[in-house]
């Protein structure tokens, strides 16, 4: 089933989400609702709350990206960064916000502990782009959007781009959740 996604003006997407005490009842299916939306909707990387969910859950599949053809999908429950390691900047962009790019300066690596879809207990190191889209989908899950992290002169100029989500006037090529007015 590909669900709704929430866009820039949606508060859930300004909360902290939930850790997951465990592989709680719906969990399997959200992940696989997760998956097929985030690539009906050609995007690399999908948190929870993007569709409405605030818990502590991602998932990403870079395999469709030149050079990652062999990359794994990932389902990431609970992340935490426990270090990181050199920086790069580069233009990112978000399924939450269609059409708007900007560049973002984030660590190059990372080493990171979290939950697979198991709930099994991991840790890893991963740099490139698994590095650029876990850093980009666990800022989904602690409230913060690639647009809070970039330099604030790039941010004024999609400004515009950014007052439209408030107005409606925003669409994509996929579904995307519209809370009610009496919401804001």
């Amino acid at each position: 089933m590909i669900l709704p996604i929430n866009i820039y003006s949606d508060d859930i997407l300004r909360k902290k989400a939930k850790p997951l005490k465990g592989i709680e009842s719906g969990i399997d299916e959200l992940i696989a609702y997760m998956f097929e939306t985030m690539r009906n909707a050609s995007g690399i990387g999908l948190a929870a709350p993007q569709v409405g969910h605030s818990v502590r859950l991602l998932v990403l599949d870079i395999s469709g990206l030149t050079n990652y053809s062999d990359a794994t999908p990932m389902v990431v429950i609970n992340p935490h960064i426990l270090a990181v390691r050199g920086y790069n900047d580069m233009e990112e962009g978000c399924l939450s916000l269609p059409g708007v790019k900007g560049d973002v300066e984030r660590p190059a690596a990372v080493t990171l502990k979290y939950r697979n879809e198991h709930f099994e207990e991991m840790t890893g190191e991963f740099s490139g782009m698994y590095a650029r889209v876990l850093q980009h989908e666990i800022d989904h899950l602690n409230g913060t959007l690639f647009v809070d992290r970039m330099e604030k002169r790039d941010r004024r100029k999609i400004q515009k781009e950014l007052d439209a989500f408030f107005t409606g006037s925003v669409t994509a090529a996929y579904p995307i959740a519209r809370e009610p007015l009496a919401a804001k």
